[in-house]
């Protein structure tokens, strides 16, 4: 997320048929603007990360804990929420999603007025739970909605969707959170402290608001919408697997949430750190407001390789592309480590790029040929976007002991796993 799309369903439950072709386009047309909220508002932590880090002058461990309350919600949140779809169907469950985002949202308002770092956690916890809900009703539309055969390239095009949130969220932030930024708060009196804060901490309140009032809009929308009824079926399952064994068997399954927790955390631990990367004296020197308009480059770029990467991986082998892509960003990320000045920064919002094709594309090998297993190995994945909760706090502490240049080399390590399961590790057994 990160854009961090999920399939959760509840354990036992089986994957939804597909309806009738005509009420595809319908329904995977209201479905994108989800995936585009959801983009917009995980990216927005992004911005978040480093104005509360200034507010509450706190050390890059202490901010990721933004990142940590978000994403474990994922891991808290997924199965039960596969229970409640499950038992009021996928449209009220996005609904109920919807607005339990919005009062998330809404919460910001005290938590600026309070001034209280654990408050600020509490909302975005809120806010997650509600995208989590989202998430685990909506995915599997994209998945379903269509052949089997495409939904790598189905997937990835929702995912662009996403993608063009996360690409204007960074100029959002910029422009109504990060412009009000204090930048000498550390040299202020004690007694200039508290006023200094509480302008940083009244900036979130009104873009807060913004996205209260938006996401009560579409729960609106989705309440009344009339989306295609999807109904269990049985999918045809690997050759020769144990049907009476459970998607823990399956070893490409299994390698695949490794590596989507391996993925969700680099890919989180990358953009949490990119606006204090880009302000470091020896990469580009530019002031927090000025370094969020570049991290939209970031993002921008996982939104037109997914474009790309929805028409190319229609002809292109899956895991082919997973490793090519996943050995150039490797090499950006040392670049971005040994690397300084314009070549660090451009290597390091290059990255977003190659990124672009990953998440979806270990999704859908790892998911393929569960057949009546599918729902739990979706529930299985979901858990496994707890990575971006925990792999930012190593990552953290990495630039509180290391410093920040060197902390990137955590993600180079999970990039390589990456690397392996498109090479080998996606083959069922």
């Amino acid at each position: 997320m990160s854009s961090y799309s999920t399939q959760g369903l509840p354990e036992g439950s089986s994957a939804p048929a597909r309806t009738g072709a005509s009420n595809h386009q319908f329904a995977l047309v209201a479905l994108t603007s989800l995936f585009f909220m959801w983009g917009f508002i995980t990216c927005l932590n992004d911005i978040l990360i480093p104005h509360l880090k200034n507010v509450f002058q706190l050390n890059y461990t202490q901010s990721m804990l933004i990142q940590l309350c978000f994403f474990g919600a994922y891991f808290i949140v997924s199965l039960p929420a596969g229970a409640l779809v499950k038992r009021i169907t996928y449209k009220w469950g996005i609904v109920v999603g919807l607005v339990i985002a919005a009062i998330g949202c809404a919460l910001f308002i005290p938590a600026a007025g309070y001034q209280v770092y654990a408050l600020f956690l509490g909302a975005l916890f809120v806010l997650a739970t509600g995208v989590t809900i989202l998430q685990v009703a909506a995915n599997p539309y994209v998945t379903e909605l269509g052949a089997p055969e495409t939904a790598s390239s189905r997937l990835t095009l929702t995912q662009a969707f996403n993608s063009l949130g996360t690409t204007l969220a960074p100029l959002f932030g910029a422009m109504l959170i990060l412009s009000a930024a204090v930048t000498d708060i550390q040299n202020a009196s004690p007694e200039q402290v508290e006023a200094l804060r509480l302008t940083e901490a009244d900036a979130v309140r009104f873009p807060y608001m913004i996205l209260a009032i938006a996401f009560l809009v579409l729960a609106a929308i989705f309440a009344a919408l009339k989306l295609p009824k999807v109904e269990e079926e049985n999918v045809a399952e690997v050759p020769g697997s144990t049907a009476h064994g459970s998607a823990w068997s399956y070893r490409h399954l299994v390698l695949g949430a490794v590596g989507i927790f391996l993925y969700v955390g680099a890919e989180v631990s990358i953009g949490s750190f990119l606006v204090n990367y880009l302000a470091e004296p020896s990469i580009a020197n530019m002031p927090e407001a000025g370094a969020a308009h570049y991290v939209a480059y970031f993002w921008g770029g996982a939104m037109i390789g997914r474009f790309i990467g929805s028409f190319v991986m229609r002809y292109v082998d899956a895991g082919k592309a997973l490793a090519f892509n996943a050995a150039i960003v490797i090499l950006l990320l040392l670049l971005t480590v040994f690397a300084g000045g314009a070549l660090a920064m451009w290597s390091v919002l290059a990255i977003g790029l190659f990124n672009s094709i990953m998440f979806p594309t270990i999704f859908s090998l790892a998911l393929k040929g569960l057949g009546r297993h599918t729902s739990q190995g979706s529930g299985i994945l979901c858990l496994a976007i707890v990575g971006g909760a925990l792999l930012p706090l190593v990552q953290g502490g990495l630039a509180d002991t290391v410093g920040i240049h060197l902390a990137f080399l955590m993600p180079v390590v999970c990039y390589v796993y990456i690397a392996y399961y498109g090479v080998k590790g996606h083959r069922a057994a």
